[in-house]
């Protein structure tokens, strides 16, 4: 199910074909710390076995994030980022408000993450981090059966 949102100028969706496959490889991998020279072929399978969002300005795809789940129990949220010349506003936190609103996510029993640097924009959203490591986080929705 394809979910969309407007928030000012901006469109956040889980729509996989108005995502930009070129712009996110770049990204990955040449701006991120985490995926520094990913082969295209890998970011396209890793999008084809994900739930993907989107974020756009004016038709130009300026974010991205994706959820590797199972769809019932577990999920791992990997590669969010939002391109360097629309930072400091607030788009990061509307992409996790609207992941977060996904009911897909709300029925998760567990959400993880990795991260060396934004450790307070997850904690926001409920994201803790792992005892005796720092880089994960996650968030425990309901009890063991």
């Amino acid at each position: 199910m394809i979910n969309e949102k407007n928030i000012g100028e901006f469109l956040y969706s889980t729509d996989k074909t108005k995502l930009n496959i070129e712009y996110i490889h770049y990204f990955l991998s040449k701006e991120s710390y985490w995926a520094k020279n990913i082969p295209i072929e890998l970011v396209k399978t890793s999008i084809e076995g994900s739930l993907c969002f989107g974020v756009h300005h004016q038709g130009k795809q300026i974010g991205f994030a994706r959820v590797i789940t199972d769809y019932a129990t577990f999920g791992y949220l990997a590669d969010v980022f939002i391109d360097k010349n629309y930072r400091g506003k607030g788009l990061s936190k509307e992409l996790m408000k609207f992941i977060m609103e996904q009911e897909v996510i709300k029925k998760l029993r567990r959400f993880m993450l990795a991260t060396l640097d934004a450790h307070s924009l997850y904690a926001q959203f409920g994201f803790e981090s792992q005892e005796g490591n720092k880089r994960f986080m996650s968030i425990k929705f309901f009890e063991e059966y």
